[in-house]
């Protein structure tokens, strides 16, 4: 017999204006990157790696792909995460980006170890969600696993 697994990944980010109104939101699906499939398996020897911890925007417009490490180009700085929440085969980052912080046209977001280098989790791309200085941005990302 053999199992098949899958990892994937869905990104809601939510824009809101100063007073609260929701100016955008967005459903995406991301990239598990190679350094965070290493990530996941060295996670199941050990927890010499430390736990995704950070989450961060930038502008880059790059393709996302299985090699890459970072962001293109970091907006701001990698904010620590509001909450990560185990259920049966999911696990969900929640993060919150508030006014002032990575201000500008939004296009890419990444989930991390560690407030700067670290490992990668993931990363997607998408178009540009522009955030003004005195708006606010959610971003949930959800993974998951399921074998087949």
């Amino acid at each position: 017999m053999e199992d098949s697994l899958k990892l994937k990944g869905d990104v809601l980010i939510t824009v809101k204006d100063k007073d609260g109104n929701v100016k955008e939101q967005r459903h995406e699906k991301n990239l598990i990157v190679t350094a965070g499939l290493n990530f996941i398996c060295s996670r199941m020897k050990d927890a010499s790696a430390g736990a995704m911890s950070h989450m961060g925007l930038g502008s880059g417009t790059t393709a996302a792909a299985a090699g890459q490490t970072d962001l293109v180009t970091l907006l701001g700085a990698r904010e620590v995460l509001d909450s990560t929440t185990v259920s049966t085969n999911t696990i969900a980052y929640v993060s919150s980006f508030e006014a002032g912080d990575a201000t500008g046209a939004v296009t890419e977001a990444g989930i991390f170890n560690a407030s700067s280098s670290g490992t990668m989790l993931c990363r997607v791309v998408f178009s540009a969600i522009n955030k003004a200085a005195d708006d606010t941005m959610s971003v949930t990302w959800t993974i998951t696993l399921t074998a087949s």
